[in-house]
């Protein structure tokens, strides 16, 4: 469904490169998780595969079924069915998450969408995320804790029907009961939509323990340096990223 074949890129306006002659497939209902230190170049993964403005690719390119969206728009991409649930979601003020959504839905569909089955379909999400109901009147994200930033972005998935996600950091301010809620929602639309493929970055195993990788790849230096199983999560947790056998040295204040 995805592959990145031989991509290098940086910071817009910087001349350090972040990720170097980088390679990694991705097909269709398979679990891939990017783990690694700090500065590795996780996120940057997350930015470039949905083509933020403030990366530049420098060589390279990035196919999503057989099409290559190497310079295709983030709009664009979202209209092909990429997602990103972010480390960070963006707080948008003056615009409802009800409106957000029936507008994202009618870009994707190319159609008007039924407002009976919008809101039936929205309040059953927003219950199975036990969120409040009145989220939907809100502002995007104002005045959200962080707990419900992400199970926003959750909500935002399951109504827009990606086929391709990318949860970048998903489970950072989460507390446990949020985590279990916000995976197990993640894990029954996989379950809905088999040949969905995702990728997880993450900085701890925790999260992998829920949605459960066929693929485990530690990122180090802008490149994947070591690929395996969840044991190799479990491996990390165990003895840190020092402690397993990867290539080059890991600077963790980089």
């Amino acid at each position: 469904m995805l592959e990145i074949k031989n991509l290098s890129c940086k910071v817009k306006d910087h001349e350090k490169i972040i990720l170097s002659d980088f390679n990694l497939k991705i097909n269709s209902g398979e679990v891939h998780a990017i783990m690694g230190p700090n500065g590795a170049g996780k996120s940057t993964l997350s930015k470039i595969m949905m083509g933020h403005y403030n990366y530049d690719v420098l060589e390279g390119n990035i196919y999503f079924n057989d099409e290559d969206i190497t310079n295709l728009d983030t709009s664009k991409r979202a209209r092909l069915g990429i997602f990103l649930a972010m480390q960070d979601p963006t707080v948008i003020s003056g615009v409802s998450n009800s409106e957000f959504l029936r507008e994202a839905m009618q870009e994707i569909k190319g159609e008007k969408v039924n407002l009976y089955q919008f809101i039936t379909q929205m309040n059953s999400n927003i219950s199975d995320l036990h969120l409040s109901s009145d989220m939907i009147h809100r502002s995007i994200n104002e005045g959200f804790s962080g707990g419900e930033k992400k199970k926003n972005e959750v909500l935002q998935l399951k109504m827009l029907k990606p086929k391709f996600i990318i949860l970048d950091e998903l489970d950072s301010g989460l507390d446990v009961d949020s985590l279990k809620i916000v995976c197990s929602n993640i894990n029954e639309y996989l379950k809905e939509n088999p040949d969905t493929a995702v990728l997880i970055i993450t900085h701890y195993p925790r999260i992998l323990e829920y949605i459960q990788p066929n693929y485990v790849h530690v990122l180090n230096n802008g490149k994947i340096v070591q690929t395996g199983d969840f044991s190799l999560a479990k491996e990390i947790e165990k003895k840190g990223y020092q402690g397993i056998n990867v290539l080059g040295k890991i600077d963790e204040n980089e």
